[in-house]
C-alpha cells in the first residue's frame, strides 16, 4: 500500500490574532458578533451597581451588561489564513486581561464612541506603547454626532500614519471593510520596516 509523503498533506492553515478594543459601551461585542462566521463565545454579564459606579454611564444610559473577560470569534479568509478576533473588556477593573489577550496579536481595531471619546484614549496608549499596530474606526451610533475622520484623528492626538475609518458596528460589511483597513495597515508597517530609510520599498 502506498502511503503520501507528509509534504503532499495540507498545509494547516495560519492563524491570525486580531484584538478589538476600546472603551467602555463602544461596540465591540456587537463588532465581534457582526463579522463573526461562527456563534460567537461572549462573556457578558449583566451590570451591578458596583459597575455602573465604577463605569458611569453618561451617554449610553440603555446599557445592560458588559464584558468581564473576552468576546471571540473567527473569520476564514482563505484555505490558509483564519483570522481570529478577540474583544477586550471595556471596564476598568478587567483591563488587567489586555496583557494576556495582546500576547501574539498581530494588531487591533480601537472602537471608538464620539459620544465618549477619551474612554477610547487608554486603549490607544497601550497599543502604542507595545508597538502594536492598530486602526480607529469610529463607531458612529444613531445618536452620536457625525465628525469627519481628520477632526477624530486631531482631536485624539493621533498621527497621520494611523488611519481612522467609520464603522457600523452592527453590519458585517462594515466591520469587515474596517479589518481591511487594519490588514493594509499592518502590510504598510512591515513594508517600511523591510525597507529601511533611504531605499525603495
Amino acid at each position: 500500500m502506498a502511503y503520501a509523503n507528509d509534504c503532499d498533506a495540507p498545509a494547516a492553515p495560519a492563524t491570525l490574532k486580531i484584538l478589538v478594543a476600546g472603551g467602555f459601551g463602544a461596540g465591540k461585542t456587537t463588532f465581534v458578533g457582526a463579522v463573526s462566521e461562527i456563534d460567537p463565545l461572549s462573556t457578558e454579564e449583566l451590570l451591578s451597581d458596583i459597575g455602573e459606579a465604577a463605569d458611569p454611564l453618561d451617554g449610553i444610559e440603555a446599557k445592560t451588561t458588559t464584558t468581564v473577560a473576552l468576546d471571540f470569534g473567527r473569520i476564514t479568509l482563505d484555505r490558509r489564513n483564519v483570522l481570529y478576533l478577540f474583544g477586550t473588556p471595556g471596564q476598568h477593573r478587567f483591563w488587567f486581561l489586555w496583557e494576556e489577550l495582546c500576547a501574539g496579536a498581530l494588531g487591533a481595531v480601537v472602537l471608538a464612541d464620539t459620544r465618549r471619546l477619551a474612554d477610547c484614549f487608554p486603549a490607544v496608549d497601550f497599543f502604542e506603547r507595545r508597538g502594536i499596530g492598530f486602526i480607529v474606526a469610529v463607531n458612529e451610533f444613531d445618536d452620536g454626532h457625525r465628525y469627519p475622520p481628520e477632526e477624530v484623528r486631531e482631536a485624539m492626538g493621533l498621527g497621520p500614519e494611523v488611519p481612522v475609518v467609520r464603522c457600523d458596528a452592527r453590519l458585517a460589511s462594515s466591520g469587515t471593510g474596517a479589518l481591511a483597513a487594519l490588514v493594509r495597515h499592518l502590510l504598510c508597517m512591515s513594508a517600511s520596516i523591510a525597507s529601511p530609510p533611504g531605499e525603495p520599498s
